[in-house]
């Protein structure tokens, strides 16, 4: 086990008896972005989170919305205000809410409500390739979203943004006028590494985003970017992203259990921490614990 805290930004807990997820029922294929989810398909509870990060020395984790139907996303924000309260995990939520939604600033104020909620998540990758894109069109290009968006601040919330780098640019605008609403880039910016520009898209995605203060980025969702990942071939990306956002920007995270679909969780955890051996001892704990205890106001004072 490592000493050093780690307060995992990002985390996935599902009881599939008690909350919908689409995208965890059958049938299932291995068209999506992401290619089948089959593996993952089963209750995965705090119990099972425990002995997956058994030797990282968990000391907080945040969960991020799991992709429930979007009509039980307030029922997920409960089950897991009550595992909180019962388990001592997660120790902050990001629920999901639909910023363009008429509703939106209803919905903000009844997650906001929880003790535990620290954000907004909305899953807003577009790309014009059928088989990569989330979304049927860009919709944070429309008025109603960015309205949406806007909100986020009344009500104390951060967003977490997962969007491909063809995005980046356009939403630069947009953050800038609220800088109040802290905005966590999910997944090392998710590349596509097929488009023939992808990763000159994600440097220039990335850079836009690092001039604004109040963008972070976590790294993590190795397996996003390569199915078949391997710590030679991330590495020179999770420096680059280091690079750009500094030390002090860097959350680390497990996404379990998604991430397990490519590799099992402590093959990443290695890898975070052999990427980083050289670095500061301060700058490792803030990436692996602090930033993510600041980003989410969690209060642990790690």
């Amino acid at each position: 086990m490592t000493t050093i805290p780690f307060v995992d930004a990002h985390i996935h807990l599902w009881d599939l008896n008690h909350i919908s997820y689409p995208w965890l029922t059958g049938p299932f294929d291995g068209d999506g972005p992401n290619g089948s989810a089959e593996a993952i398909a089963r209750d995965y509870g705090v119990a099972d989170y425990r002995a997956e990060l058994a030797r990282w020395n968990v000391v907080g984790a945040v969960h991020i919305d799991a992709g429930a139907d979007a009509a039980h996303a307030l029922r997920e924000t409960e089950w897991l205000e009550a595992l909180a309260t019962d388990s001592g995990l997660p120790t902050g939520i990001v629920g999901y809410a639909d910023l363009a939604a008429p509703d939106a600033d209803d919905l903000l104020a009844q997650h906001a409500a929880h003790p535990h909620v620290r954000g907004i998540r909305q899953i807003v990758n577009w790309h014009a390739d059928p088989r990569r894109t989330y979304t049927p069109r860009d919709v944070t290009l429309d008025e109603a979203w960015q309205a949406g968006f806007a909100l986020l601040g009344k009500h104390e919330l951060s967003f977490d943004l997962q969007c491909y780098p063809g995005q980046m640019p356009g939403l630069v605008p947009l953050f800038a006028r609220y800088p109040e609403v802290p905005v966590v880039i999910n997944h090392l910016g998710m590349p596509v590494m097929s488009d023939a520009d992808g990763l000159a898209d994600w440097r220039h995605g990335m850079t836009a985003l690092a001039a604004l203060p109040q963008v972070a980025v976590k790294l993590s969702g190795l397996g996003f970017v390569w199915r078949d990942w391997t710590p030679e071939r991330v590495q020179p990306l999770l420096l680059e992203a280091i690079e750009l956002f500094g030390p002090d920007r860097c959350l680390f995270a497990s996404d379990a259990p998604t991430d397990t679909l490519f590799a099992p969780i402590d093959r990443y955890m290695e890898t975070y921490h052999a990427v980083t051996a050289d670095f500061a001892e301060d700058d490792r704990r803030a990436m692996f614990g602090r930033n993510a205890d600041r980003v989410y106001r969690l209060g642990l004072g790690v």
